[in-house]
């Protein structure tokens, strides 16, 4: 089994050989999956070609387990700076598996305004092991979220800490009044009380290939479909909404949970637009849920 050093020097080798554009310094598994944005390439594809820079924002966690280590970061290609996450799992010395996000704004339609990616002494910290949660209860939390967010009409099924924070692409979507969405500027547990969220249909293909207890932190993967049937709607508080999506639409995800004293106590999440119920390639993996 690796150690959490053995993950993160594997990580470290990816990203040289990444910023090098060379994916033959690596040792990749035979039957390797990779995918960028939710398609199957082969090593060595799209951002390996393209790439120019990594910031200096540098989030990452392990999972000893299963051998899996992640990385929330910003990549630049010549102009564009993007928030990226890369998920690798290894077998053995072999990489067989990379999940990366590119949230590349300029093929984005839903523009996130003035990104931030700093570093967040939240997500950072260590839980004390009489503040953590077991790998199963962790996934359960991570899960009971993505079944509040689903036809989401003011019912919670998981748990949240008074304080807890939402990060989206780089931009804070709660207790932040200035964004342009008003909701986003109340908690976490108060947006989901309004039932603000009815729009989002389905919460499927969720996935959780990563749990790092020492952090506290569950990686899922998913999607978010929005059938666009929805118009308008009452909140729980009887305040009418009108949906801002009414066209067929689905976000793919990569989303981090910290958990500390068995609930949600901040989120960092990336996501894109991709055509509309598309199927992963991951989905033959198992581990997919509702």
């Amino acid at each position: 089994m690796p150690s959490r050093e053995d993950l993160y020097a594997a990580l470290d080798r990816y990203c040289e050989a990444l910023l090098a554009r060379d994916s033959g310094r690596l040792v990749w598994a035979s039957d390797a999956l990779v995918t960028e944005n939710n398609v199957a390439l082969q090593p060595g594809d799209a951002l390996w070609g393209t790439i120019t820079a990594l910031g200096p924002y540098d989030l990452r966690f392990a999972d000893v387990w299963t051998s899996q280590v992640a990385l929330f970061t910003t990549v630049t290609e010549t102009r564009d700076t993007s928030g990226a996450c890369i998920r690798i799992g290894l077998r053995g010395n072999a990489i067989a598996e990379v999940e990366t996000i590119v949230v590349r704004q300029a093929d984005e339609a839903l523009l996130f305004p003035y990104p931030k990616f700093e570093t967040k002494p939240v997500m950072e910290t260590p839980v004390p092991r009489n503040e953590r949660s077991d790998r199963d209860a962790m996934i359960a939390l991570a899960d009971g979220y993505f079944s509040t967010l689903q036809l989401n009409d003011g019912t919670i099924r998981t748990k949240f800490h008074a304080g807890c924070n939402r990060i989206e692409n780089g931009v804070k979507t709660t207790n932040n009044p200035d964004f342009f969405v008003p909701v986003a500027g109340l908690p976490c547990e108060e947006q989901f009380r309004l039932g603000n969220y009815r729009y989002d249909d389905r919460l499927r293909g969720r996935r959780f290939p990563l749990v790092d207890e020492e952090r506290g932190i569950v990686l899922a993967h998913g999607f978010i479909d929005h059938c666009g049937q929805l118009g308008d709607y009452q909140l729980t508080d009887g305040t009418r909404v009108s949906s801002p999506i009414r066209r067929p639409h689905t976000f793919y995800l990569s989303e981090a949970f910290k958990i500390r004293q068995g609930a949600i106590e901040q989120i960092e999440a990336n996501f894109i637009t991709v055509p509309y119920h598309m199927p992963s390639p991951w989905d033959s993996l198992g581990d997919a849920r509702a």
